[in-house]
């Protein structure tokens, strides 16, 4: 049966919902109080990192390094659309809750991958989203789920029917404004920010009244003249200046303050016509959740002409440093650098390359990068490592505390990038320049990489033949889970990084990794890939640890 919400979407309820009960029960509902204790019950996973810390660390340890190698395919389910995962399924009393390729989404048995019900967005014939017409995932809160969409959009369901509760514009698309971030809910906001810093768009982050849609707040990432940060813009460029917002950050309960790393300033590869810092692009950015006032910013990479977003996800950590336990902030950055930076002030503490860096000696005493030269993209060309697509990208890394080791899926690759004056037109791409294979380079090749925060000093690394952008997941147990781009999906020891598990899934993992639950005592690994869901577990007949 088909049900009309709304001209902008379409509900399919199945015959299965009746059967299992799964929507026809009063819809369990996600409290704050849920939302803080993240991961501790280990049967849901509410929101994208998993929980507030980004660590994407779980606590479940049935799979263990000496049995996951008997890992086997339960289901999977195809989502007979096109375009790939770039989602975090959500997990809620045996739910998943899925987002896919052009604003499809779906509710499926936890124990089958059956589905429950399905959302189709319509939309615009004539979409501006850069990148892929990608999707990151749900927030939850109550009984809502919250997604972004590539039209600018926000949307609220009823999650036991997918039925359409509110929907509210952000930006206007025709002006090159999309949405892809999965939303993080604090306390009883919805955040959520924009991409289109290729398109000459001025990019914000938002907060949602969760109840009705209202905006509460709204925080520029490009500072106009006469606010703080404004005089780092030439002229008028601000108004073109891009650090858009397309990945999900972090919340720290104790200070109240939500990360967020920001995109390119635009355009993206002649930097004549901005001259300046253009804050706050490229940059950390801890705002007040409540208010979304600035309380701290870093900027990695002043006046970025190699279009190195610093959208990658800031992952909370309390380090032992210098004699005390320090709350940190950690990223694997774009630009090649690994930071830890103090989560109250935001100075950096470590900055370190974990891949080949040539555009910079390192950090000076006043957290700027000091720059060599030969590295600023013009008409011949210059050569810089890393490429574009950088060091790592927006595919989520994952971090084990009881080993203070963080795991990113790094990138030695190097490119030649050119610049050149472009006039912007509104609704068009907007770059000024691109890059090409850079001469005489070995061949890229793609590595986990097991790093020390305190330190920055890699501990152990696992090599691919190819670059990827596929996401990890940690457990207690001593696992870490990834992918490449070939369609493989690995299980590593994280204290060696030695293989201990692979799989041949056909497509490669993009931007997304593994998540895992438990469901009746049984542990699932979930991976997204292509455009299906695979979920694996232990054989029924062994005996599973308690």
């Amino acid at each position: 049966m088909r049900t009309m919400v709304r001209p902008f979407g379409i509900v399919l309820l199945t015959a299965l919902a009746a059967l299992t009960g799964l929507a026809q029960e009063a819809a369990p509902i996600v409290s704050s109080q849920d939302l803080l204790n993240g991961l501790k019950d280990p049967g849901r996973w509410l929101m994208f990192g998993g929980n507030y810390s980004g660590q994407r660390y779980s606590p479940l340890t049935q799979l263990t390094p000496e049995n996951v190698g008997r890992l086997q395919p339960q289901w999977v389910f195809q989502t007979e659309t096109l375009g790939r995962f770039e989602t975090t399924s959500l997990l809620l009393d045996n739910v998943l809750y899925v987002t896919g390729a052009t604003n499809h989404a779906w509710a499926l048995d936890a124990r089958t991958g059956k589905q429950i019900w399905r959302y189709r967005r319509e939309l615009p014939a004539n979409l501006t989203a850069c990148c892929g017409l990608v999707n990151k995932g749900f927030g939850a809160l109550g009984d809502k789920l919250f997604m972004t969409t590539l039209d600018a959009h926000l949307l609220a369901f009823d999650k036991r029917t997918g039925k359409i509760l509110w929907d509210v514009t952000m930006e206007d698309y025709k002006a090159g404004y999309a949405a892809t971030i999965a939303p993080l809910v604090v306390k009883d906001k919805v955040i959520a920010g924009v991409a289109g810093g290729e398109f000459g768009c001025r990019c914000f982050l938002d907060a949602y009244d969760a109840q009705t849609g209202k905006r509460v707040w709204r925080f520029y990432t490009v500072p106009a003249p006469g606010e703080p940060g404004g005089d780092s813009w030439s002229g008028d460029s601000w108004k073109l200046g891009g650090a858009s917002i397309w990945t999900t950050g972090t919340y720290d309960p104790q200070t109240n303050l939500i990360f967020y790393g920001t995109g390119n300033p635009g355009p993206d590869f002649y930097g004549e016509d901005r001259k300046g810092d253009n804050l706050y692009s490229d940059s950390m950015l801890a705002l007040d959740a409540d208010t979304g006032k600035l309380r701290w910013h870093y900027q990695f990479t002043p006046h970025d002409v190699h279009d190195w977003d610093s959208t990658q996800v800031p992952v909370l950590a309390d380090l032992p440093i210098g004699g005390s336990t320090r709350p940190v902030v950690m990223t694997a950055n774009r630009n090649g650098l690994f930071y830890t930076l103090d989560r109250t002030t935001g100075k950096p503490l470590v900055a370190k390359p974990f891949v080949n860096v040539t555009w910079t000696t390192g950090i000076g005493a006043d957290g700027r990068p000091v720059l060599r030269p030969g590295q600023v993209p013009d008409e011949k060309g210059s050569t810089t490592c890393p490429d574009i697509t950088g060091g790592t990208n927006f595919n989520p890394p994952a971090y084990d505390p009881a080993l203070r080791l963080f795991f990113v899926n790094a990138r030695e690759v190097c490119a030649t990038f050119f610049g050149w004056p472009q006039d912007y037109k509104p609704g068009q791409v907007y770059t000024a320049g691109s890059q090409a294979k850079a001469p005489g380079q070995d061949k890229p090749f793609g590595v986990i990489r097991a790093i020390d925060p305190v330190t920055g000093d890699r501990k152990w690394e696992f090599r691919y033949a190819n670059p990827t952008l596929a996401g990890l997941l940690s457990t207690a147990s001593g696992l870490v889970f990834s992918g490449d781009d070939g369609g493989n999906v690995i299980a590593l020891d994280a204290r060696t990084g030695k293989l201990l598990w692979g799989f041949q899934m056909g497509s490669a993992l993009w931007g997304t990794g593994p998540t895992t639950y438990i469901v009746d005592g049984r542990q699932y690994l979930l991976v997204p890939t292509g455009s299906a869901l695979m979920a694996f577990a232990l054989p029924r007949e062994q005996k599973l640890p308690r």
